[in-house]
């Protein structure tokens, strides 16, 4: 699988069978006559035999062949087939394609038609949102072989070798249902996620946890932890109650305050609205934090913020007016499920909330978010594609001046 991709670096992400030698070439022709080499990683059994292998020495923008040397030898499954293809970050402002979902479940889809039709939209990014597998586990040894069914499915062979893919995580590939950071065995979860996860950064020092920024195409893009240091949703409201904890609260301000980009793109396993009610699984029950974040943003005018989550099982496309609170109007670009039993339940919107278009509730699906960032007013589209290839709504489009002060 592809992971993380820099203008002059990627990442790669493999399995192996065994405590094997694996090395990645990469060459701008298939033949490899002039090949870029990683070093030599061993897999081992601790890391259930997966390695997360760096190659640099890239060029941006820039297509390259690549293939998986095991043991000093091509792999024994590839020497039929052509190299994998994959292309470099560019290196300043771009036209590109994200893709989005959440909320895949092996158990219910044991097919999931919906990843030839992601490969067919051709992104240029696919980042999952929370709920990648459902593991609903205290064991790690179950998240992990979840993740094993679900990178062996078929239907998911051609995004996982030729598109980059980033992660976050929600409760089902945290622990249980609507789990929180009182989790007993929530450092091995962790660390099966990084196992499986090529993200390239994960938390800080000195906390913990899959939180990191990533930077393609002149868009930020602050990926956040939902889980690791969350309280219950079930506690009572207030300043001691928390979400994210305070390190990682921390992290995130001083990164969008440190961030020029036009578009920073705040991505949450957790919903953003207050739909939920109070103790619902989502920033509902963590009113207190998220108003004062709000508040932040808006005391410190950082502009240009942009709101995703996944976990309702519904595509949305929702607005938190503050417009006339000092601020601009957050919109948050929702997508899920991925591969499960939409939900057909209609919460409804509260105080100064509200849907742009309807819920999207017939199939499965995944969001599509078009950025071009080489506009004089830097612009993203944002539409919902279904299981059959059809987009839902009429694409809506945010520019970076609707996202300011001014």
């Amino acid at each position: 699988m592809i992971g993380a991709v820099e203008h002059d670096q990627v990442l790669l992400w493999a399995r192996l069978s065994g405590p094997f030698a694996v090395q990645v070439e990469l060459s701008k022709d298939s033949d490899f006559t002039d090949a870029n080499r990683s070093a030599v990683l061993t897999a081992s059994k601790s890391d259930d035999y997966c390695v997360s292998i760096p190659v640099d020495g890239l060029e941006p923008d820039t297509e390259y062949f690549y293939r998986v040397l095991v043991d000093g030898k091509l792999d024994r499954y590839w020497r039929d087939r052509p190299p994998a293809r994959l292309t470099t970050a560019p290196d300043g402002p771009a036209a590109f394609r994200l893709a989005m979902g959440s909320c895949a479940r092996f158990s219910m889809d044991r097919v999931q038609p919906i990843w030839n039709v992601v490969a067919a939209s051709e992104p240029d990014l696919f980042v999952w949102l929370g709920d990648n597998i459902y593991g609903d586990a205290m064991d790690s040894d179950i998240l992990a072989d979840e993740y094993k069914r679900q990178r062996d499915l078929a239907s998911f062979q051609t995004l996982l070798h030729t598109v980059p893919q980033l992660a976050v995580w929600d409760d089902h590939d945290f622990g249980l249902n609507d789990f929180a950071g009182d989790h007993p065995t929530k450092a091995e979860a962790l660390k099966v996620f990084k196992q499986y996860w090529p993200n390239g950064s994960y938390g800080t020092q000195e906390t913990p946890g899959v939180f990191f920024k990533y930077s393609y195409g002149g868009v930020d893009f602050f990926m956040l932890d939902c889980r690791y240091h969350r309280t219950p949703n079930n506690a009572t409201d207030g300043p001691g109650k928390t979400m994210l904890g305070t390190e990682q609260l921390e992290w995130l301000m001083d990164g969008l305050r440190q961030s020029d980009a036009p578009f920073k793109v705040i991505v949450c396993g957790s919903g953003w609205t207050l739909q939920k009610g109070p103790a619902g699984d989502s920033w509902s029950a963590f009113r207190h934090e998220r108003d004062a974040l709000f508040a932040s943003l808006i005391e410190d005018k950082i502009t240009g913020v942009v709101l995703v989550s996944g976990d309702t099982h519904l595509g949305e496309l929702n607005v938190i007016r503050l417009s006339e609170r000092g601020g601009y109007d957050f919109f948050e670009l929702v997508s899920s499920p991925l591969a499960q039993v939409p939900n057909k339940k209609d919460r409804p919107m509260v105080e100064n909330e509200e849907r742009v278009y309807p819920g999207y509730r017939l199939t499965p699906n995944f969001g599509i978010v078009d950025f071009d960032m080489t506009e004089s007013d830097p612009v993203l589209r944002f539409n919902i594609t279904d299981v059959y290839g059809q987009l839902v709504w009429e694409p809506f489009e945010i520019r970076a001046s609707q996202l300011t002060f001014e």
